[in-house]
């Protein structure tokens, strides 16, 4: 704990020296950074995808780098301190696991998981699903609305149930296709997406990254597919949808292709 300790402390006296000395680090400002933490945050998220501890590693260390920087920031500012911010997620932490530190009973995961949420209704919040950020992607936020929505038993009780509302919606967006009326439409699918993405949390599998696994692997393949295309002397516009999908569908077939 005191290697961890000196480690921390080391960081940020480092972000003291460069806020004083560096022109770059004199010169943010937390709106500066906002832009710079979600990009950090959406690298760590790749890193985890593809299972890169390395990479997990260093990105880890950027946003640790960038909490210490808003902390600078605001204790120049008189808001708050790294020691504010410390002191108060462990606060928050001790509140919402009274199983641990109070005389609360749990059985399962889920039983935690609903104090959570009656906890944090305690502390002020006004609904289940106000925790969730605005700005999150689509499928991230869905996500976590449909989990939150959950911990009140606002949930079906099986996957079979969820995959019928799968196919009533499929059905609903094929019928607004029929009426050619896009405003339906788009809401249709919409609701078709958000059931397929309420099933995957029945299977047990992260919608978002099941996403961007196939976002990687298409990538894989329409890049290879190119290449294959350069070593007959052309390009993949001078080829026929055919001889692309006959392309296509030789990489998809081969081990190192899926």
């Amino acid at each position: 704990m005191e290697t961890t300790g000196n480690a921390f402390l080391r960081l940020v006296k480092i972000m003291d020296e460069l806020r004083t000395q560096c022109p770059w680090d004199k010169k943010q400002t937390i709106q500066t950074l906002r832009s710079l933490t979600i990009e950090e945050t959406y690298e760590l998220a790749d890193a985890i995808t593809e299972q890169n501890w390395k990479e997990i590693k260093e990105e880890l260390g950027d946003l640790l780098l960038h909490i210490v920087f808003y902390a600078k920031i605001a204790t120049e500012q008189n808001r708050f301190s790294i020691e504010d911010v410390i002191n108060g997620v462990c606060e928050k932490l001790i509140f919402r696991h009274p199983h641990i530190y109070g005389d609360v009973k749990v059985e399962s995961e889920e039983d935690v998981k609903r104090n959570w949420e009656n906890l944090k209704l305690k502390e002020g919040k006004k609904s289940v699903l106000g925790g969730v950020p605005a700005a999150l992607p689509a499928t991230v936020k869905a996500m976590r609305l449909q989990e939150k929505a959950k911990q009140v038993g606002f949930e079906w009780d099986n996957r079979g149930q969820v995959w019928e509302k799968v196919e009533e919606e499929m059905k609903e967006l094929q019928e607004a296709i029929a009426e050619n009326n896009t405003e339906n439409i788009e809401e249709e699918y919409g609701d078709l997406v958000f059931s397929l993405i309420n099933y995957a949390r029945f299977l047990h599998i992260d919608a978002e990254n099941a996403l961007e696994r196939t976002n990687k692997k298409f990538i894989a393949r329409f890049t290879r597919m190119e290449k294959e295309a350069i070593t007959k002397g052309k390009n993949l516009a001078e080829l026929s949808l055919e001889e692309m999908d006959a392309i296509w569908n030789r990489i998809k077939h081969q081990k190192n292709g899926s």
